[in-house]
């Protein structure tokens, strides 16, 4: 079992950059694949980024590629967002998540907030115009 907790969120200017984190607990955080979610009011969970066990592996989603990067620390057990060139349409409240697996997954898998087994409280994200 691993738990998470976000950290790095607040409020800036579009254009601006911010660095979320997720610090994991638990003995086993290489064994898991992990993703980055964010949430706005009124809809659902929207996927934004995963990466694989070692970090050589990433995806992400069209609207934030070529603006965000997802990283991984094992040895701190924790994962990044390097989040630049922010809009407006970012803001949102964001959540990392893990799902713990024995084999490779596919990006339409990892798009899926269903198919991860643990969350974080999330952090909210606030991008003035």
């Amino acid at each position: 079992q691993v738990q998470l907790v976000e950290s790095g969120g607040g409020l800036v200017q579009a254009g601006g950059s911010l660095r979320l984190s997720c610090a994991a607990s638990g003995r086993t955080f290489s064994s898991y694949y992990m993703g980055w979610f964010r949430q706005v009011p009124g809809k659902e969970r929207e996927f934004v980024a995963a990466i694989g066990w070692s970090g050589g592996s990433t995806w992400y989603a069209g609207s934030v590629k070529g603006r965000f990067t997802i990283s991984r620390d094992n040895a701190k057990k924790t994962m990044y967002l390097q989040m630049n060139s922010l809009k407006p349409e970012d803001t949102a409240v964001y959540y990392c998540a893990a799902v713990q697996t024995g084999y490779s997954l596919s990006y339409s898998f990892l798009t899926r907030a269903s198919r991860y087994d643990y969350w974080g409280q999330g952090t909210q994200v606030t991008i003035s115009s």
